[in-house]
Order: structure tokens, then sequence, then C-alpha cells
């Protein structure tokens, strides 16, 4: 991942991306200091607060990347798989009905998502929800298209 530009976010950026981050998970982000980082060939940037990337804009839309919803687990938005989803999940691959034990009924087709395992509600993916919370549990089809994961460049990125 190059960097093209990296610049501190405005302080209207910095409420208008807690704002979203706050209607959308239930999160919001205490810090001193915004940074957002722009990368050649990605389609997504980076926002490191206090110098951790906790949060990135997914298509322009603001969100936490893995790290930022293991240290600040929302509250809405979030996708639970079984421990026989882990390691696919962990791996990159889009969620499956089957791995599915959980899912919050506000969450709406085409939604961005947290992927957290069951056993310990860790965050593993972020993900594009394909169908509505309410129609994620059942016993075939991909429902959740996989964005960034545990392991991947944006989760190795070190400022």
């Amino acid at each position: 991942m190059e960097v093209s530009s990296r610049h501190h976010l405005r302080s209207d950026d910095v409420r208008e991306l807690n704002e979203n981050l706050d209607a959308i998970l239930g999160v919001t982000l205490e810090a001193d200091s915004y940074e957002l980082v722009e990368f050649k060939d990605e389609a997504r940037d980076v926002v490191l607060v206090d110098g951790e990337p906790l949060a990135a804009y997914f298509d322009g839309e603001p969100f936490l990347t893995v790290r930022g919803a293991n240290e600040h687990p929302p509250e809405r938005g979030v996708v639970t798989v079984d421990a026989g989803a882990v390691s696919f999940v962990s791996d990159g691959a889009d969620v499956m009905r089957p791995g599915i034990t959980a899912a919050d009924d506000s969450i709406d087709e085409g939604d961005l998502v947290i992927i957290v395992e069951e056993t310990h509600g860790k965050a593993l993916a972020v993900g594009r929800a394909l169908v509505d919370g309410a129609e994620m549990a059942g016993d075939s089809g991909k429902v959740v298209e996989s964005l960034h994961h545990v392991g991947d460049e944006l989760f190795a990125f070190d400022a």
C-alpha cells in the first residue's frame, strides 16, 4: 500500500466522522489526533486515530477497521459467525449463511458491517451486507462481501 498523501482532518471532518460512526455503529472515537492517509491504487483511505488505523473510508463511507472494531466494539451493525467460519472469514472469504449465528436486524442490504466471532466477540472482518440482517441466517448463500479482514494489508498497515 503506497501512500499518496497524509494530512490532519479538520474539526468539522472529525465531527462528521464521529457522527457517522455513532449513527451506524454506536461508536464515538475520542482522540487528540485524526490523520487521513490516502493510498495510490486503493479504493479506501485510512484515518489514523492517535496514530492507529482505527477507521477507514470504504467507497467513501466512514467505518471502523478491524482494529478499530476491536478497540471500540460496536453496538450495531454486527454479524456474528460460528467457530467453523472463523478461519475462512479471517482469510478474506465472503460470509455464507450457514456460518452465521446472529445478525443485527437493523442491517439493511448494502450496509457496511462488522463480522465478529461468537466465542469472544472479536472482530474478524469488515464487509458489505448483500441482504438485510433479518435474512442473514439460513442454510445457503453468500450474505456478506468481505472488504477488509484480519491479516490483510490494511490490518498490517503501520503508520
